[in-house]
């Protein structure tokens, strides 16, 4: 089965981790991270100085440039929670505690969360199901920008493993807008949540939700 991880280079390890072996596995970046200036992001914190944050959420270990920035300004005796592996790894590289972590989306994280205010720390368009959740239940929750993922045209051979892929992994709507037009119809395109579920399946059928450890067995499934 020919397979196509689409992630940033250099982020795509944990997805080949979910892909049966003997698979045919090409990595197409389709994506790439803009940093923001920490002057900007300073700035951005300095509207919440005297906000008592009692929760951090890192949603990606790409904020980890910001991580003592963000603690200098506004102390670092809140609870931590990530969202992946990496993220952790990279947060306890730091000394930081990690009272919890979704191996999915950020959105599992809220049966975990209890006191607020929130800060979600991550890119600048984020998924909204986490932000949704704690609103419902009543807590704050503030979003700090530490960087933007920006769209990457694949060269002619990244169009030619797209195209003879049966299944792709998109992480985001910015990556399904550039690879969907090279990415066939019968192609399965595996998303890590609904946000990116719903912009494929608005265009394409075959969506399988999720990059938990349940998916290596779909797609096992779908290898024989």
């Amino acid at each position: 089965m020919k397979v196509v991880v689409t992630r940033e280079r250099g982020h795509n390890e944990s997805l080949r981790a979910l892909v049966p072996e003997g698979c045919d596995v090409a990595e197409v970046p389709l994506t790439e991270t803009k940093y923001y200036d920490p002057a900007e992001v300073a700035a951005a914190l300095a509207r919440w100085r005297d906000v008592d944050f009692r929760t951090w959420v890192v949603t990606s270990a790409r904020s980890e440039p910001y991580f003592e920035l963000v603690a200098h300004a506004l102390g670092a005796h809140a609870q931590v929670f990530s969202v992946g592996e990496a993220t952790t790894r990279t947060l306890i590289a730091h000394g930081v505690t990690v009272s919890g972590e979704a191996q999915g989306g950020a959105e599992e994280l809220d049966a975990l969360i209890t006191k607020g205010p929130v800060l979600v720390l991550g890119a600048k368009v984020m998924r909204s199901e986490l932000s949704e959740a704690l609103h419902k239940r009543g807590l704050r929750i503030e979003h700090l920008a530490c960087y933007e993922t920006v769209a990457l045209a694949p060269d002619s051979a990244g169009m030619a493993a797209l195209r003879a892929a049966q299944v792709v992994f998109v992480g985001a709507p910015s990556a399904w807008r550039t690879a969907q037009e090279f990415i066939t119809s019968s192609a399965w395109v595996v998303v890590p949540g609904a946000t990116t579920a719903a912009a494929v399946r608005a265009q394409h059928e075959r969506v399988i939700e999720g990059w938990g450890p349940e998916l290596l067995a779909t797609l096992r499934a779908l290898d024989h």
